[in-house]
């Protein structure tokens, strides 16, 4: 038993030290040398996290109808996170167009991906990204809604990630084989999106604000919880299979994504408690993630 408990906290380290380390070193250099991202985040979202999207829908081992269950349970535990926690808001003090979508849309690329990737194997990438895009369509269709209800979703077609999604989703139903030159050149790509993500919020944590620190924490506690608590009480009737319930349980626990604060930035949403938000969650997911992952393991 001691064995395996070791076993165990070396996994856990394992996983998330590599994490750690590069947001560590974004931390680090935008305090030493104050850093602009917005540039490297807005290649990041247009080409590299677009390649990686492909790169996986488009593999000959990407089976998408085999993720339907988990991709739907991923949806449910978005929206019912909304549901549940919205009669809250009046209670914590908060308008809910400002604590709903950081409690329901969680840092599922630059946290999420890496994170299930180095938990679970390699194999388990194909799995990360459904989850990511279930995630990410959602924020940009239901969260954009919540925040603007006059908000066009025709204008999603422009996104190239959302192209992407559309060309993988299309690939994975074909027998087509990309060419090797061509395959290497996306996989390239698709690479560079992961590391940027984590290095960009290093970056991004130095902006922490501790001014609202209550309802920071009042999302540290209540994203994580919330998203678990669905997950536990919708596998008995989905029945996922465990490989895939314990994916969905880490996505479950993740903090709010970083994209938070840049929406509520453009919609005038109040930007600073969503900053307190997003970046406390971030914080406070130091301490839930090794317990998921403990349980999972």
């Amino acid at each position: 038993m001691e064995v395996t408990s070791w076993m165990v906290v070396e996994r856990i380290f394992q996983t998330i030290f590599p994490l750690l380390a590069i947001v560590l070193i974004g931390f680090l250099y935008a305090r030493k040398r104050p850093t602009d991202m917005s540039v490297a985040n807005k290649v990041n979202i247009d080409i590299f996290t677009p390649a990686l999207i492909f790169s996986v829908m488009s593999a000959e081992s990407f089976d998408l109808p085999s993720y339907y269950p988990l991709a739907f349970a991923a949806l449910l535990i978005i929206i019912l996170s909304g549901i549940l926690i919205w009669p809250l808001c009046r209670l914590i003090g908060v308008h809910p167009k400002t604590f709903l979508p950081p409690m329901m849309f969680s840092n599922s690329g630059n946290l999420g991906i890496p994170l299930i990737v180095l938990a679970f194997g390699e194999a388990a990438l194909p799995a990360a990204v459904v989850l990511f895009l279930v995630e990410n369509l959602l924020h940009f269709t239901l969260g954009l809604y919540i925040l603007d209800n006059k908000t066009r979703l025709l204008h999603l077609l422009r996104m190239p990630m959302i192209l992407a999604t559309l060309a993988g989703v299309a690939w994975s139903y074909t027998d087509w084989v990309l060419p090797a030159p061509l395959r290497t050149f996306v996989d390239m790509l698709g690479q560079i999106a992961i590391p940027l993500m984590l290095f960009a919020l290093g970056v991004r944590m130095t902006s922490i604000d501790f001014t609202h620190w209550k309802i920071g924490v009042w999302g540290a506690i209540l994203a994580p919880v919330t998203g678990l608590l669905i997950a536990l009480s919708l596998q008995p009737l989905l029945q996922l299979e465990p490989q895939h319930f314990a994916y969905l349980l880490v996505f479950a626990a993740l903090p709010p994504a970083v994209l938070n604060y840049m929406v509520s930035e453009r919609y005038n949403q109040e930007p600073h408690l969503v900053a307190a938000i997003v970046l406390i969650g971030n914080v406070g997911s130091l301490a839930f993630i090794p317990l998921v992952l403990a349980f999972t393991l």
